[in-house]
């Protein structure tokens, strides 16, 4: 089937809000395979693909070993019944997610958490990401009996009922806000450079509820919005994305999360980090939280955790966990049809011995550096564009903004597409669309983010 002849299916089939295409046929392709980093589709034409497939593809698209992991398991059990008759490779994740997180964060030598010695984790499966960070929600109420959740400007946490209270761009909650619980309090995510030194409160001061953790102004005034929302509003929770991807590549001050961690020991509040697009390699670490050593009371995953496959996960502290769902008694009060699916359990097992086979941590931190430094020689623009460059490992954002500092989102689409028609698939991102966003397999190499970065400069200048 050509391009052509799916696009017309859809239009005629699908509806009209999901997919976005171009009269002249230019936007968007029709995949037709994938493999490794590089993407072919209904026309047999070749592309290096810059975005993993928003972040799936990891260890790269169709990873031979991931691939045969679910074959072997769709040719035993392609599915079971998840909260019922549970099947083995349920229970070997759920182990394999707990050694990742909670029983190894403290053994890292920065960790920081409000609780002490080595702990477990405890999880609930669940399908896309946005389910993971609702199991979150639903495990902040039952854990403190507060409904309200602190989040953040720029935020994306997915579009279900209970995700759109936390996300922030009214494009996504605008339209359903009547029928929304909005029990959301958004705050500023602080992405701006200040005073950076972290002041440690003497002990009388943990008394006094108005001391401040941080002189860096930004983050003291955002320390000040919080403290009065837990005051005033009954918090729950912080949901954070410890780098916000959507929102277009965000990186907060350091002192961000260990501020936030604070706060939620303080009030008693549960600190849930949503690392469905940072998790599992993706910013150089594990975790994006390991680069500031935060240990969240749950933290939500999804998409590279299989590679492929519809899976995610709602992994909280076991003892959190225990003290927050009771025991089943035969009904499950937050279950689905296929949770813990078979399939995406025995991948998701591979997909985490290729990223520790393949050290894609390492290559992910070492890549993206290099990526950030690249893109940062670029010689300047003909046209009145200013480039800012950001980035943790292999989750990297080019922000186009006009001389007037207005974002330059038309610019940033014509880029998009030229770089398309050249080879590359990318994506923008943030509100506005103006930034380009580098989150290829990190399994790619340092020629083909060179011929990329090529291709990328030719485009800008105009060449």
């Amino acid at each position: 089937m050509t391009t052509h002849q799916t696009i017309q299916l859809l239009r005629a089939y699908e509806s009209q809000n999901v997919l976005f295409y171009e009269p002249d046929g230019s936007w968007p392709i029709v995949w037709e395979r994938a493999r490794g980093v590089h993407v072919w589709d209904a026309e047999g034409k070749k592309y290096l693909d810059l975005t993993a497939a928003f972040g799936v593809a990891a260890a790269g698209h169709a990873n031979p070993r991931i691939v045969r992991a679910g074959q072997r398991q769709m040719a035993k059990l392609l599915h079971a019944m998840g909260d019922v008759h549970p099947h083995a490779p349920k229970a070997r994740l759920a182990r394999e997610l707990s050694r990742i997180t909670f029983e190894r964060w403290p053994n890292e030598s920065k960790a920081r958490s409000s609780k002490s010695g080595v702990s477990t984790g405890k999880t609930i499966f669940c399908n896309s990401g946005f389910e993971a960070v609702e199991a979150a929600l639903k495990t902040a109420i039952l854990a403190t009996g507060r409904r309200g959740v602190i989040a953040f400007a720029g935020a994306y946490h997915g579009l279900g009922y209970g995700a759109l209270n936390a996300t922030h761009r009214d494009h996504f909650r605008g339209p359903f806000r009547s029928q929304l619980g909005e029990f959301g309090h958004f705050v500023p995510f602080p992405t701006s450079a200040g005073k950076r030194k972290r002041k440690e409160p003497h002990s009388e001061d943990k008394k006094r509820e108005t001391r401040h953790l941080v002189s860096c102004p930004e983050l003291a005034a955002l320390e000040a919005r919080i403290r009065s929302l837990c005051r005033r509003e009954r918090i729950g929770a912080i949901l954070v994305e410890p780098i916000q991807a959507r929102g277009g590549i965000n990186l907060p001050l350091p002192e961000f999360l260990p501020l936030l961690r604070q706060l939620c020991d303080e009030y008693g509040a549960l600190l849930i980090l949503d690392e469905i697009y940072t998790g599992f390699g993706r910013t150089g670490k594990w975790f994006a939280c390991e680069h500031s050593g935060v240990v969240p009371d749950v933290i939500c995953l999804g998409k590279a955790l299989t590679g492929g496959f519809p899976l995610s996960a709602c992994v909280g502290r076991a003892q959190l966990m225990d003290a927050a769902w009771p025991v089943s008694t035969g009904e499950a009060i937050h279950t689905s049809t296929f949770l813990g699916h078979p399939v995406g359990c025995a991948m998701a097992l591979a997909q985490i011995g290729e990223i520790r086979r393949l050290k894609l941590c390492e290559r992910s931190a070492r890549l993206g550096a290099f990526l950030i430094s690249e893109l940062t020689k670029f010689p300047s623009l003909k046209s009145e564009v200013i480039r800012r460059v950001r980035g943790a490992g292999l989750m990297v954002g080019l922000e186009l903004r006009n001389a007037d500092g207005s974002p330059a989102t038309a610019k940033s689409l014509q880029v998009i597409k030229a770089m398309l028609r050249h080879g590359f698939i990318l994506l923008p991102e943030g509100a506005h669309g103006n930034v380009i966003s580098f989150t290829p397999p990190l399994t790619i190499t340092e020629a083909q983010l060179i011929g990329m970065v090529s291709a990328l400069q030719k485009v800008l200048l105009g060449e």
